[in-house]
């Protein structure tokens, strides 16, 4: 096989280079979140940290408010201490020369680091002693304002493998993971069983065969959030008629509960996805249908083959590889589900439907964890890469065999 020269690279660097940044660049970007405890809602772990900082806006912000209560409170003191009040002010305009000049995070080093760092300790000393020994009106005030200046200095967030560590104990997670394991066997199965019954039926040549083809693609083609939204008007307890079919059916004991239970709701999500996505399976082992040659079913009527024995003996294997490609489309689809089931059910009763696409946009969303949450992502990678590679093999071992 001849090799590709250097003139021939050229045609594929724009596909490697779009690869790169759509691709690759986001992925290295989870995996740099991952190895930070980096928190937006906590000042202290609001930034991507591998050596240690000094928020200087924090600092004036509140170094003004500590020379106001300390002078405005001066006479609330005893007289031994006014001494140490001027120290405090003095102290403080200090750290602020040093600081002048400087915004937002700096890092600290050499000669910086032990002036900050001496000032520092030293106006935490100074302002304790007062808050801790004598009662003065300003004192809760300045209390909390202390509060706030002791976090200043921003320590590193740098953790390393802990989240994973963290996220391989968490509960939370593992039943995330189951969520999304039922979900995900659960209705690829069905939908596999389906939409081969829907292929066949659309294979067949008929009057209206075009008609019958496109109606069966309208459930794939309405967007996932519009369907979710209309199963949740279905599975409405007060007049959805789905939740009140089941009820009259015996199959639930009040339409109300069908989504206030946990397996109820996640049965009430599987079947909007298999009815969602029934017709893309469908439409895959189609396209197997059309490479199969009619001289094939034509010598095993001759050979006085059945319907049954034509169907599994020759249909089915020379399907496998249309098969094969459907279920790993969908297996990595479902396995990756979120707007169904953040629509339809926002992953409750209780969190009996959080799947981890699910947990990890809380995570990082709701919460604004962002380092755990790209912990949760890049396990789901790791489960999406096993399922693909599971796949994959099969293929290639398929593909030998038709070789």
């Amino acid at each position: 096989m001849k090799r590709m020269g250097f003139k021939e690279s050229l045609f594929i660097l724009p596909a490697i280079i779009i690869i790169a940044i759509f691709s690759l660049w986001p992925i290295l970007k989870v995996i740099n979140y991952s190895v930070f405890d980096y928190q937006l809602n906590d000042q202290q772990k609001s930034k991507l940290s591998l050596d240690e900082k000094f928020n200087v806006d924090l600092f004036n912000e509140n170094a003004d408010y500590v020379i106001m209560f300390i002078d405005m409170n001066r006479f609330s003191f005893p007289e031994d201490t006014q001494g140490k009040v001027d120290e405090v002010i003095n102290n403080v305009y200090e750290f602020k020369e040093i600081l002048s000049g400087k915004s937002g995070f700096i890092e600290l080093s050499g000669d910086l680091k032990g002036q900050v760092r001496t000032n520092y300790n030293k106006l935490i000393e100074d302002v304790d002693f007062f808050i801790n020994n004598f009662d003065f009106p300003d004192r809760e005030n300045l209390k909390l304002v202390m509060e706030d200046t002791k976090k200043c200095f921003v320590q590193s967030n740098f953790i390393g493998l802990a989240g994973y560590g963290t996220a391989l104990k968490d509960k939370r997670m593992h039943d995330a993971l189951w969520h999304t394991v039922v979900f995900t066997i659960i209705s690829v199965a069905l939908e596999l069983i389906l939409g081969l019954g829907l292929a066949i039926i659309m294979n067949k040549a008929m009057k209206g065969q075009g008609v019958v083809r496109a109606v069966s693609l309208i459930p794939w083609a309405i967007p996932t959030t519009v369907a979710a939204l209309m199963w949740s008007y279905l599975y409405d307890g007060s007049n959805g008629i789905v939740a009140n079919i089941l009820q009259k059916l015996h199959i639930i004991s009040d339409s109300r509960n069908l989504l206030l239970s946990g397996g109820g709701a996640m049965a009430s999500a599987i079947l909007a996805d298999v009815w969602k996505t029934t017709p893309y399976m469908a439409l895959l082992i189609l396209a197997g249908f059309q490479t199969i040659p009619g001289a094939v079913y034509e010598s095993a009527k001759v050979d006085g083959s059945g319907v049954f024995n034509t169907f599994f003996k020759i249909t089915l294997p020379l399907l496998k590889p249309s098969i094969l490609v459907a279920l790993l489309m969908r297996t990595l689809d479902a396995f990756r589900v979120f707007d169904l089931i953040y629509v339809l059910t926002g992953g409750g009763p209780g969190g009996s439907t959080e799947t981890m696409s699910i947990y990890a946009y809380k995570t990082m969303f709701q919460q604004t964890n962002f380092g755990y949450g790209s912990v949760i992502v890049l396990l789901m990678v790791v489960c999406v890469a096993i399922i693909a590679t599971f796949y994959i093999k099969i293929l290639g071992a398929n593909a030998m065999e038709r070789d």
